[in-house]
């Protein structure tokens, strides 16, 4: 029995285990609101310098999500003070309103593209932080509580 088990666990460990994801985290929203003020702010550092990675912007959304589509802002700060910002628009769902993601039920998550072949030339601490830039069509003013979204989290993966 308990080599089965350890045989069970052993394939389960390696499948799970891509060699791929080098860092990733999520922070959950406020009970599944995100308010327009709320940043998500992650940090990460031992990076190889000469290493290509792609990074992802991680969302999981339930089924009260209103929207199609989510606009973010994410800033990416180097060590060296230098900084790259960028807004970016994402697909939730198909045309016919299915949720885009992986998931069962009506919790999804979307592994959203953000930097391709990036080099993280410097050493040391690398911040990043997203926000959500929703606004209703023609309104200048942002959405203050997006509702629907539960987490928010990044990844960084080692490019091929």
């Amino acid at each position: 029995m308990l080599k089965s088990l350890g045989a069970f666990l052993l394939v389960v460990f390696m499948v799970s285990c891509d060699g791929q994801t080098i860092k990733s985290e999520f922070s959950p929203t406020q009970n599944g609101i995100w308010n327009k003020d709320s940043v998500v702010a992650f940090s990460f550092k031992e990076l190889d310098t000469i290493q290509e990675y792609n990074m992802f912007i991680n969302v999981r959304n339930d089924g009260t999500y209103p929207y199609s589509n989510l606009f973010l802002i994410a800033e990416l700060q180097f060590p060296n003070g230098d900084m790259l910002r960028d807004t970016l628009e994402y697909e939730m769902s198909k045309r016919d309103g299915e949720w885009l993601g992986t998931g069962y039920g009506s919790l999804k998550e979307n592994k959203l593209w953000y930097k391709e072949n990036v080099v993280f030339p410097t050493s040391g601490v690398y911040k990043l932080e997203i926000s959500h830039a929703m606004r209703k069509n023609g309104q200048v003013d942002g959405i203050v509580e997006l509702e629907g979204i539960t987490d928010v989290g990044y990844l960084i993966e080692k490019s091929n």
